[in-house]
C-alpha cells in the first residue's frame, strides 16, 4: 500500500519527525541528547568549528539551552555515543555498536590491514605504548617520515592509529580540539557488546534503515554519498525490498515529487498529526513556489539554524521540489565561486527553509558575528507575521551556545532594518575594533539605533 500525500503535510511531517516543529523544545539534559540520536540514528560529525561542529549545530536546533559537554559527555565519559564510520563519520548509539562492526571487518580485509602489515614494527610500538600507559595521540611519538595515505601523504604514526581504528583495535578515547586520542577497543566498550555479531547482511540492512531514519523521507536514489557504506546499488534494491516486505518503512508518494520516498513504519502516527495539523492551511500553503506574503504562518513561530549536514537537508536535490530552496555547503568551493559563504547554515522558520545566515564564533572576542544573510524571494522578514521575535529566539539561542556575549550585526546595510527591529531582544554589539560598520546599525549599551 502506498501512502499519498500533498507537498505541504510532506514539510509538516519533517519538521514535527526532525523534533523542530518547536524547534528547541527538548529540555538540555543528557536524556535529550539520545532522544534526537534515537529518532535520527546517527549524527554526522565534522570537525571544522567556525560556526559549531555540525553535530552541535544539529543538537542545538532542537535542544534548548544546548551546550557541547552534553554530547562530548555521552561521547567519551558515559560512552553512549561512539564513532564510526556510516554515511560518513557519525555519532551512533553505541548499544548498536554490533551493527557497525561491517566497518570493523571489512577494513581489516582491505587497505587500512595493507598499510598497518607494511608497518608492522611501528604498529607494534603504538600498540605496546598505547596498552601500558593508556590513550596516546600522534603527538605523544616521535615524528616518522610522511607516508602515502587515503588522504594524501601523511605522517606514518597518524596513518597507522588512523588504520588501526579503522580495523577496530583502537578506538576514539576523547577529542582535544583536532587531537584524537587512541585506546584499545577493549577498554572503551563493554566486552559483551564487543562479542555480539550480527550477520552481515543485517548490518547492511541496519544502515540502509539508518539513511531513512536519518532524513525521514528518502527516495530510492540520490546523490552517491547519501548511500556511502550502503553497497552497491543492486543490493540496497534487494536489501529495501526486505525493509518494506518487514514494515520497516513504508512508501509513500509526494505530490509533484518524482519517484516514491519511503518513511519509517512506525512513524504513521506523526504522518497523521502532520495532516491534521494541515487541514486548514493546505488549500492556501500550496506549493514550493509559494508567495510569502500569502503563506498562512498559523503554528509557524519557530525559527531555527540548521547545520549544513543536518539529516534533514541530507537530500539536496530533494530539497526545491519540497521548499523551492536551494542549498550547497561551499566549504570546499573556491572562494571566488561561492554563491552564498563559506559556512552558511539554512534558516527555517515553522516547516519553510526561508534564508540563509552565515554565522562565526569568536571565542577570542566572545562574539558572535553575522557575516552575511540571504532571504528567499518574496520572504520578508520584517512583512512575515511573528518571524522577527521567531529569529531573535533563534539568535539567542545561537548565542548562548557560542558562550559568546553579544551579536554583531552583518555589514550590509540592507540587513539594517531586521536588526533594529531586534532591537531589545537580543544583546547587539556596535563597536567592534575589527569590523567599524555594522549593517547600518549602531549599539549602546545593548541598545540599537540607527546611524545617520
Amino acid at each position: 500500500m502506498t501512502h499519498e500525500i500533498s507537498i505541504v503535510v510532506a514539510r509538516r511531517f519533517l519538521a514535527i519527525r526532525h523534533l523542530l516543529a518547536p524547534p528547541r523544545a527538548l529540555p538540555a539534559e543528557p536524556e535529550s541528547v539520545m532522544a534526537v540520536v534515537d529518532r535520527l540514528g546517527s549524527l554526522q560529525f565534522d570537525p571544522l568549528e567556525v560556526a559549531g561542529r555540525n553535530h552541535d549545530l544539529v543538537l542545538q536546533a532542537r535542544i534548548g539551552g544546548y551546550r557541547r559537554e552534553l554530547a562530548d559527555e555521552l561521547l567519551y565519559g558515559r560512552r553512549l555515543l561512539f564513532e564510526a564510520y556510516n554515511k560518513a563519520l557519525n555519532l551512533l548509539p553505541t548499544r548498536e555498536l554490533p551493527y557497525y562492526r561491517i566497518t570493523w571487518d571489512r577494513g581489516a580485509l582491505g587497505w587500512a590491514a595493507q598499510l598497518i602489515a607494511e608497518q608492522q614494527p611501528l604498529t607494534d610500538k603504538l600498540l605496546a605504548a598505547i596498552e601500558a600507559e593508556g590513550p596516546k595521540s600522534s603527538a605523544d611519538f616521535e615524528r616518522e617520515p610522511a607516508i602515502a595515505w587515503h588522504w594524501g601523504p601523511t605522517m606514518a604514526v597518524r596513518a597507522v592509529l588512523e588504520a588501526l581504528a579503522i580495523t577496530g583495535r583502537l578506538g576514539l578515547a576523547r577529542r582535544q580540539g583536532n587531537r584524537r586520542f587512541y585506546d584499545l577497543t577493549e577498554r572503551l566498550y563493554p566486552a559483551d557488546l564487543l562479542a555480539t555479531r550480527v550477520p552481515e547482511r543485517e548490518q547492511l540492512l541496519h544502515k540502509l534503515l539508518s539513511r531513512y531514519r536519518g532524513h525521514g523521507l528518502l527516495g530510492a536514489t540520490g546523490s552517491s554519498e547519501l548511500w556511502a557504506g550502503t553497497d552497491s546499488a543492486v543490493v540496497r534494491t534487494e536489501l529495501r525490498a526486505e525493509l518494506l516486505d518487514r514494515g520497516e518503512i513504508l512508501q509513500v508518494t509526494v505530490e509533484g515529487v518524482r519517484g516514491p520516498r519511503f518513511i519509517i513504519g512506525d512513524e504513521l502516527p506523526l504522518l497523521a498529526q502532520a495532516e491534521r495539523e494541515c487541514a486548514p492551511s493546505a488549500a492556501v500553503d500550496a506549493g514550493p513556489a509559494l508567495d510569502f506574503a500569502t503563506w498562512s504562518s498559523e503554528g509557524a513561530s519557530g525559527c531555527s539554524f540548521l547545520a549544513p549536514l543536518d539529516p534533514l537537508i541530507w537530500d539536496r536535490n530533494f530539497l526545491d521540489p519540497l521548499y523551492g530552496f536551494e542549498y550547497r555547503w561551499e566549504v570546499y568551493t573556491p572562494a571566488a565561486k561561492r554563491r552564498w559563504g563559506y559556512y552558511v547554515l539554512p534558516i527555517m522558520f515553522g516547516d519553510r527553509l526561508v534564508g540563509r545566515v552565515e554565522p562565526r564564533i569568536d571565542r577570542t572576542s566572545k562574539v558572535v558575528r553575522i557575516l552575511g544573510m540571504s532571504w528567499e524571494a518574496s520572504f520578508d522578514p520584517l512583512d512575515t507575521p511573528g518571524f522577527v521575535s521567531a529569529f531573535a529566539a533563534a539568535l539567542n539561542s545561537y548565542q548562548y551556545f557560542a558562550e559568546a556575549a553579544a551579536v554583531i550585526a552583518p555589514l550590509d546595510a540592507a540587513h539594517g532594518p531586521l536588526f533594529r527591529a531586534l532591537d531589545g531582544q537580543v544583546k547587539l554589539l556596535g563597536e567592534d575594533p575589527v569590523r567599524p560598520s555594522i549593517g547600518g546599525v549602531r549599539v549602546s549599551s545593548g541598545k540599537a539605533a540607527a546611524t545617520s
